[in-house]
């Protein structure tokens, strides 16, 4: 009987043991995906602020302000426009003929 006893001593122990390892590794996953969300919300919050950052960089008024003062670009006028014409090797040589 004694050696009965000491069995189930010894499996309720190793039953007991294991539930507090369950448990203890239950919170750490637990904890860790809680960590896990609120990165994500944090990046998404992130994505909106440099979407609407990336939608204010590129409005036409401030395009056309960078192009003038970096690229020292200006309107095309009438004045400054150069034609070019294209005249089609091929057909001016059918033309003498």
């Amino acid at each position: 009987m004694t050696r009965l006893n000491l069995v189930l001593l010894m499996a309720v122990l190793v039953s007991a043991l294991y539930l507090v390892h369950t448990q203890y590794e239950s919170r750490r996953l637990f904890v860790e995906l809680e960590k896990t969300a609120a990165l994500s919300r944090q990046l998404e919050s992130d994505k909106e602020r440099l979407q609407v950052e990336k939608r204010a960089q590129a409005t036409p008024l401030r395009v056309e302000q960078l192009s003038r003062d970096r690229l020292q670009m200006r309107s095309a006028t009438p004045a400054i426009t150069q034609y070019v014409t294209y005249r089609n090797p091929s057909a001016a040589g059918n033309a003498h003929e």
